[in-house]
């Protein structure tokens, strides 16, 4: 169907805005006081009160705004039938691990996919008051000022950001060895536990680089979104065309894009040898 005017994209951005900033307050309410947390099947996935009732108050917005456009939300799922090719992805508390521990370290990811590609997206961490925003052909800012990613143009200077996935126990493909690897190649490699605030980070240029495996689409179209209109680049590990529904991403600033797509793929499983 092509993409809406710039017009009609503003609107589909501040309806995005205003869903994140409902679930970020929701987020505040419950900070410190939860009273279970849950696990959904798999070791480490969890989900408490403040995900369901973050992704009830951004549901609300969307719906009442744009009730035909299909949504997939974290915990409810695929809501509604395909409509000329919008679909909302929804992550209610990117995060939920930290949110848990109340370590600071969570946002609400709202992102627009149009015919499968991301084209809006707006991450809103309320623990640091910042508020990520942007879509196709309108740039992307933080605290409604401009940002861009960083200048960092060689892998031995870059600062990263990874992330592991819950099946890391269950497969070989499990990104500790990318880990270790790219943490003796570079000036470092952080893990932030919430890939919507580490695409953040690499399109406001605190980090030269991301790179993951094991995503969901709500984890990726919102932060996607955002590096690409900052001026970054993102692709699939092997420079080809990025896919959200393949669960792997590497965003970078674009300088650094190549050489830390080689050092991926020199990579070999480290394996469970080493584990108990």
């Amino acid at each position: 169907m092509g993409l809406p005017n710039k017009e009609v994209l503003h609107r589909y951005l501040d309806v995005a805005t205003e869903a994140a900033l409902a679930g970020g307050g929701i987020l505040e309410g419950y900070w410190g006081k939860l009273d279970t947390v849950e696990e959904k099947g798999r070791a480490g996935d969890l989900v408490t009160i403040a995900d369901r009732q973050s992704e009830v108050a951004v549901l609300d917005v969307i719906q009442r705004h744009f009730p035909e456009h299909q949504i997939l939300a974290e915990e409810s799922g695929l809501i509604g039938q395909e409509h000329q090719g919008f679909c909302w992805a929804i992550d209610p508390l990117d995060g939920t691990t930290n949110y848990t521990h109340q370590y600071p370290f969570s946002a609400v990811s709202v992102g627009l996919l149009i015919d499968g590609f991301p084209a809006v997206g707006v991450v809103y961490d309320p623990f640091h008051r910042e508020l990520f925003r942007g879509a196709i052909g309108l740039g992307a800012t933080r605290n409604r000022q401009p940002m861009a990613v960083s200048q960092t143009r060689e892998l031995e200077k870059s600062l990263l950001v990874t992330g592991f996935a819950y099946d890391r126990r269950e497969t070989e493909d499990n990104n500790y060895a990318e880990f270790c690897y790219l943490t003796h190649l570079t000036q470092g490699v952080r893990r932030g536990g919430a890939a919507a605030i580490d695409l953040a980070y690499v399109a406001c240029g605190r980090l030269d680089g991301f790179w993951e495996r094991g995503l969901s689409p709500w984890d990726l179209a919102a932060g996607v979104v955002l590096v690409q209109e900052a001026g970054g680049e993102v692709t699939a590990y092997d420079r080809g065309p990025f896919d959200i529904a393949s669960g792997r991403v590497l965003a970078t600033n674009g300088h650094i894009q190549d050489a830390l797509s080689q050092a991926l793929l020199q990579v070999k499983p480290l394996g469970f040898s080493f584990l108990p």
